[in-house]
């Protein structure tokens, strides 16, 4: 099949500039839809996130048992090459999903629990406690945040295990540059 030789553009001269105008190939492909027929696609979206919302709370539920479950195979294990991964992925899922099903407060703790994981030099050295509070401040955000009073109670700690997390990653970082600028950087997390 050959293909067409794409037009020319449009070149008008005035006295001091010229215009060029890129000829748009979309133009034969473009269909023209009644105003009536005009579709939303975002109203759509919004709408089905509407009628999904009333599961985002099992969601979030199932990617804290994924996130316990790879923490229990650390503890069994020991950090191997899978339970490292795992470990990640869980809390890094987490990190993405929290904001957008109702837990940002949940999606910062995961940001600072992938951070120790992505940053720390030896993960094996790493006190087991520190790993273990990101995870159970992790779930016990998403079990509670249906109270709203608990709401303050909630970023305080997430803010209080990003400081300790930072603090630990500042320290055995301190001879790797490379390390130190994005342990440094402020969180990209919504909600934070």
């Amino acid at each position: 099949m050959a293909k067409e030789k794409p037009a020319t553009p449009n070149v008008q001269a005035f006295a001091d500039h010229h215009v060029i105008t890129q000829p748009n190939p979309l133009r034969r492909v473009l269909r023209r839809v009644d105003e009536k027929d005009l579709d939303d696609p975002v109203a759509r979206a919004e709408k089905a996130l509407a009628g999904l919302s009333g599961q985002f709370k099992d969601w979030m539920v199932i990617e804290c048992d994924r996130l316990a479950a790879a923490h229990a195979a650390v503890l069994e294990r020991g950090f191997t090459t899978e339970t490292r991964e795992e470990l990640f992925r869980a809390a890094h899922d987490i990190k993405g999903d929290a904001a957008t099903f109702g837990f940002p407060i949940a999606g910062a703790a995961a940001e600072s629990l992938t951070r120790i994981i992505e940053h720390a030099p030896d993960l094996e050295r790493v006190p087991a406690e520190l790993i273990a509070h990101h995870i159970n401040a992790i779930q016990a955000i998403v079990r509670e945040n249906a109270k709203i009073d608990n709401a303050g109670m909630a970023a305080a700690l997430g803010r209080k295990l990003r400081g300790v997390a930072d603090e630990y990653l500042a320290a055995v970082n301190r001879d790797r540059p490379e390390h130190l600028e994005a342990i440094l950087a402020p969180s990209i997390v919504p909600g934070e």
